[in-house]
């Protein structure tokens, strides 16, 4: 197994993550972006924003499918599970 290619995937998984959940902050609140994360965090919501935002994750993972680059989704999935895993820690 590839490491690098592992690794990156798992950076992509993480990077679509925050950039979700960003979007979904900026689309769906009227509040600017550092507010929107401080109140969100402070209304208890924070894991769910970034499980929705991890949905992106999942077009992710079917490029890299498409393009032969499974060893990345592999990370991408890793991702997505840490993730999965620190929303409920939160």
């Amino acid at each position: 197994m590839n490491k690098k290619d592992f690794i990156i995937g798992f950076i992509i998984g993480i990077l679509t993550s925050i950039l979700g959940s960003l979007l979904f902050i900026k689309t769906f609140t009227s509040l600017d972006l550092s507010t929107g994360i401080q109140t969100i965090k402070q209304q208890g919501y924070l894991g769910k924003v970034i499980t929705i935002g991890t949905t992106l994750d999942l077009a992710v993972f079917l490029i890299l499918l498409n393009r032969n680059k499974e060893i990345m989704a592999r990370g991408v999935i890793l991702a997505v599970i840490v993730l999965a895993i620190s929303t409920l820690i939160i």
